[in-house]
């Protein structure tokens, strides 16, 4: 039988890439006990010690104190068992280093300040739950005492954003921005205004529920509108006037003119409130956070239809 392989503290130091000062510092701290000695009583290392180290200078990089790595390396273990702890150990740095990664990038982008770093970073290190909370807490601020449609805004906070376990950087990126888009006073603004109209509306006795026009309709108008803008057709052409006569007919109540400009006015304007560029950028991070199929942008549309009803 062959006689196991050991080394010298200045042969592992070559190995490994640590300095001689640190490697004898963590085997008189404990961390990482001799296999032998010389007869000179100098220590001697083997595979799985020199496995162990590089466990000790991972679970050190990733920031732990001496007590914790020694909590972390209690037991006795094979190479095997340290190895598998090393690549766990190194998940968590990979994970860790693509968080600040995504922050940097973001920085980057921005040229943002300190006070706006510290904010990133703590977003970007946020548990699944927090990110849930942090939507929860959201449309409970935006539908707080107000008499709403509760069925459209279960589907509204029904989104939650979740990361998977390995994000990729634009994911991280989109989640940065969408807590920062949910935090923004202008978007709570927005969001608070849309469900204070719904909520005077349904007073008024002038709410249809999502299932009405407005919501069956509004495939169908995009995709025109999407058609006209790539023909060239502008707002006052034919093509658009028809639409906005579509829009209103299909919207106003009995009570209302359709083709009054006053009415196509108040249409304009909800128009270009429902289709902020905000709202849609909502569902647009969370589509790629979540790995969900993109969500094209409709603005040249929404634009195009509100030209047309102002007409």
């Amino acid at each position: 039988m062959g006689t196991t392989a050991t080394f010298t503290i200045g042969e592992l130091a070559r190995r490994t890439g640590l300095p001689v000062k640190t490697i004898r510092f963590y085997s008189d701290e404990g961390l990482l006990p001799p296999t032998d000695r010389t007869d000179a009583g100098y220590r001697l290392y083997d595979a799985a010690a020199m496995a162990r180290l590089e466990l000790v200078r991972t679970l050190r990089e990733l920031g732990l104190g001496l007590a914790d790595v020694s909590a972390a390396l209690t037991r006795p273990a094979t190479v095997g068992e340290l190895a598998t702890r090393h690549v766990e150990a190194l998940d968590e740095q990979i994970r860790r280093l693509r968080l600040r990664r995504a922050v940097l990038r973001a920085v980057a982008k921005r040229g943002s300040e300190l006070e706006e770093v510290k904010l990133m970073n703590r977003l970007a290190s946020m548990s699944d739950e927090e990110r849930k909370r942090l939507v929860d807490e959201f449309w409970d601020e935006m539908t707080a005492g107000l008499e709403i449609d509760q069925a459209f805004y279960e589907r509204m906070r029904a989104g939650k954003p979740e990361l998977p376990d390995d994000p990729t950087p634009e994911q991280l990126e989109a989640w940065i921005e969408f807590a920062e888009l949910v935090q923004d006073p202008d978007f709570r603004a927005l969001i608070r205004g849309m469900s204070e109209t719904q909520a005077q509306q349904i007073r008024d006795g002038e709410f249809h529920p999502p299932a009405d026009a407005w919501q069956q309709n509004w495939p169908s108008w995009t995709a025109r509108a999407e058609a006209a803008v790539a023909s060239g057709d502008s707002p006052t052409s034919e093509a658009g006037q028809a639409l906005a006569a579509e829009i209103a007919a299909a919207t106003a109540r009995p009570d209302q003119d359709p083709a009054s400009a006053e009415f196509r006015t108040e249409m304009a304007d909800r128009f270009a409130t429902s289709g902020d560029p905000r709202a849609e950028r909502y569902w647009q991070l969370l589509a790629i956070i979540n790995g969900w199929p993109p969500v094209p942008t409709a603005q040249p549309a929404v634009r195009f239809m509100i030209a047309a009803l102002r007409g």
